[in-house]
């Protein structure tokens, strides 16, 4: 069962800057493994809290389920030319847009004015050095795309660390959710777009 839960834990080091980033949808022909591994590192942080979310700890199989279940985009390292072989070495990232699920939705998602995003990871190393802001403005931009003026996300809320990275992003808490397959509450936030996307 998919879980529509965030992961950008704080990281105590400060990169020197920014990083280049390309960030395009998930192709057919990419492989999946690289991305379970990636979410497996990535959310290792709340796991050893005592959080058990599915992508911490989910497979192969059901993080593709979970990809095409939704619009996925990836972040990779620029590398013009470089073969798809080398996509595991190039993935800095990723994000799902608008997935879809068995479970039964906070209210918010249900809205036509209102997208959501889940399944949402950095490589550890890299937090905090651009590569989350370019997903988020990814979606931000295909949220407004649609037509749609809100976007939300689903967080565990023992979480606080991640929870003030999305307030300063401009997201506010709009209820509490329990997901079937989590072993915390969620917190549902959602920011209101009105125009370009904004810097973290």
């Amino acid at each position: 069962m998919p879980h529509p839960d965030t992961n950008q834990s704080s990281n105590p080091s400060q990169p020197a800057s920014p990083r280049n980033v390309e960030v395009r949808a998930l192709l057919p022909t990419d492989p999946i493994a690289p991305i379970t591994a990636l979410l497996h590192r990535a959310y290792a942080s709340q796991r050893e809290r005592g959080m058990d979310p599915l992508a911490g700890r989910q497979s192969v199989e059901i993080t593709r389920q979970r990809c095409y279940r939704g619009k996925t985009f990836v972040a990779l390292e620029p590398a013009p030319g470089v073969p798809s072989a080398h996509f595991a070495r190039r993935l800095l990232g990723t994000i799902l847009f608008q997935e879809r699920e068995d479970a039964a939705f906070p209210p918010i998602f249900l809205r036509k004015d209102v997208t959501h995003f889940s399944q949402f990871a950095v490589e550890p190393t890299l937090q905090k050095s651009g590569v989350g802001t370019a997903l988020l403005d990814c979606v931000e931009r295909e949220t407004l795309a649609l037509g749609a003026t809100e976007l939300a996300l689903s967080m565990a809320e023992p979480d606080t660390p991640l929870r003030e990275y999305y307030e300063r992003r401009g997201y506010r808490v709009v209820q509490t959710w329990q997901w079937p397959y989590t072993n915390y509450l969620s917190l549902i936030m959602s920011k209101t777009l009105r125009g370009q996307p904004e810097m973290a």
